[in-house]
């Protein structure tokens, strides 16, 4: 019954944000209004909308004094593929990680919104094609 729709981010300057958007992250945009835009994938079906802010405000929550974590992530199919993109496009980034199969890094937005990017193994439970799996499990389970 419910799924994600948009995920909202603050920007502090809405018109240089959508340009950079577009360009990194290859969003699309929908519609604009009064201090906001709306954005589409051209993969997937949640929707990406930037707000307009009077000042930076955080992407990420604090799990303990000294690990943070993003409100949400991107998943790619090649982690190395995305990483170079960016690096090559002059965007600020963290070194690729591994943990046990899952691949991630890090990178920020104009604003200093930290954001993740993983790439998930192919037999982790959280892979898009192992989630899929279950999805269609609860479609055809009365």
């Amino acid at each position: 019954m419910f799924q994600v729709g948009s995920v909202f981010v603050p920007v502090t300057n809405l018109e240089k944000s959508k340009k950079w958007y577009e360009e990194h992250l290859g969003v699309k945009e929908i519609d604009s209004w009064e201090g906001g835009a709306g954005f589409f994938f051209p993969q997937g079906s949640a929707q990406f909308g930037l707000i307009e802010v009077s000042r930076s405000q955080s992407t990420e929550f604090e799990i303990n004094k000294s690990e943070r974590n993003s409100f949400f992530n991107f998943v790619v199919d090649d982690i190395h593929v995305a990483f170079q993109q960016l690096k090559d496009a002059g965007v600020e980034t963290t070194e690729i990680q591994d943990f046990s199969g899952m691949k991630h890094f890090d990178f920020f937005d104009p604003d200093q919104n930290v954001y993740s990017v993983v790439d998930e193994d192919l037999n982790s439970p959280f892979h898009k094609e192992n989630v899929r799996t279950q999805q269609e499990k609860m479609r055809t389970t009365p």
